[in-house]
């Protein structure tokens, strides 16, 4: 089973490059953020005829998550994060699909900080801190997947960078990051690829994509009993370097299920 998530900043003007990869990778589910379209306008049908059934919560010109499922219908079980401070942005899904219930989500930005969008990020956080806790106790095999908008360490990006002051890279983003994983979640990226985690984003300020200066912000994290399903995890880099394509590259695992 094939699992990956993908900011795809913007699924109607980008819906191209998001067809060219659905086509050539054949995911099982996807999960997408930065729909930037209203609930009306997100492209249902064209990827209905490619074999893929979604669920999705749009937002005007910000925001939105969608999950999508090859030959399967993903079974919305939320369209809002319990707890969230901010219920009218549209940051958090979730679905059953084919057994495995899939959290998919886009963590506030947090910039700039000091401000109020850091500490809506913060507070974000804890509200996702506390949902995945009740998600382990429920005992069921579960991946959070999406961009957390954090780079949870300084192996994470590339050397001799200049996001020292950035919200992605702050004390308390990274924290919080660390209190999921001392739940019990599992950072696939990093435990399938521990000494060089793929980077999944790549600015497009400073020619940072042709000089490959990126960052690791799309995460996949999955349960303890699914951890020990995971036999594949890893990025398609080659979608960051088509025609007008997004500023990340899809992250992916296969568990063994």
């Amino acid at each position: 089973m094939r699992i990956a998530t993908y900011n795809v900043n913007n699924v109607v003007s980008r819906f191209d490059p998001l067809l060219d990869w659905l086509a050539q990778e054949e995911p099982d589910v996807v999960c997408l953020q930065e729909l930037k379209a209203e609930q009306g306008r997100f492209p249902a049908e064209p990827l209905a005829q490619l074999g893929y059934q979604a669920v999705w919560r749009g937002q005007r010109s910000w925001n939105g998550v969608a999950i999508l499922a090859r030959g399967a219908e993903p079974i919305l079980t939320r369209s809002q994060l319990p707890g969230d401070p901010d219920p009218s942005q549209a940051r958090y899904i979730e679905a059953a699909v084919e057994g495995v219930l899939v959290g998919c989500l886009y963590l506030p930005n947090g910039n700039p900080k000091p401000g109020p969008k850091f500490a809506y990020k913060l507070a974000w956080f804890e509200a996702l801190l506390a949902h995945a806790q009740d998600l382990l106790a429920s005992g069921a095999p579960v991946v959070l997947a999406g961009d957390y908008n954090v780079v949870p360490t300084e192996a994470d990006l590339y050397a001799n960078h200049s996001w020292a002051g950035d919200a992605l890279l702050a004390p308390q983003a990274r924290a919080a990051f660390q209190r999921l994983l001392e739940q019990g979640w599992t950072d696939a990226l990093r435990a399938v690829h521990p000494d060089a985690a793929p980077w999944t984003f790549w600015s497009y300020l400073r020619e940072r994509w042709p000089r490959d200066k990126g960052l690791r912000i799309d995460h996949l994290l999955v349960s303890p009993d699914l951890a020990g399903q995971l036999v594949d995890a890893g990025v398609d880099r080659w979608v960051r370097g088509e025609a007008h394509a997004s500023d990340h590259a899809p992250a992916w695992i296969v568990l063994d299920r």
